[in-house]
């Protein structure tokens, strides 16, 4: 597997260290950064990005898009790069979350990893399952609205009479 996928809640210890799950190590190792992770604030969400080479490339792909000198430039970067951290993962598997990103989060004893395919997202618990139930709503009704939109089956062609 080279996506990040899945959801693990796991404990922080008392010195702020968690087990990052093996299979996100794995794609970790697969992506070329193995012995950690890249990390920053979520820009949209109480949450932690984190990742590897394909989020990386991500963000320069998005800081590419935007002119060098306007005015969003430097304020993004900061976001994606000055406010991030390389976290080493020791040979048991583990890192330490710094306590300004988990202040971001509100992350304390337990941490929700969720896997988003080229990144993951670091949650307190809590908070994920309110996203995770708002999400299924906005699903709900994004279903509803594209199945509104497709021909039934039943051999149509799909032409009108």
């Amino acid at each position: 597997m080279d996506r990040f996928v899945s959801t693990y809640t796991k404990k922080i210890d008392a010195k702020g260290r968690v087990s990052v799950p093996a299979p996100f190590r794995t794609v970790l190792a697969r992506d070329g950064f193995e012995g950690g992770i890249y990390c920053y604030p979520s820009l949209d969400s109480p949450a932690l990005d984190a990742g590897g080479q394909r989020l990386i490339a991500r963000i320069d792909d998005i800081l590419d898009e935007v002119a060098p000198y306007s005015d969003e430039r430097d304020p993004l970067a900061t976001a994606l790069y000055g406010e991030s951290d390389h976290l080493k993962i020791d040979s048991d598997g583990r890192t330490v979350l710094p306590e300004r990103l988990r202040a971001h989060a509100g992350i304390n004893g337990e941490v929700t990893f969720v896997g988003l395919g080229y990144k993951f997202q670091m949650w307190e618990p809590q908070k994920f399952e309110a996203y995770r139930e708002q999400s299924r709503g906005k699903m709900d009704d994004l279903r509803k609205l594209l199945g509104a939109g497709s021909r039934p089956s039943g051999g149509s062609t799909g032409a009108r009479e």
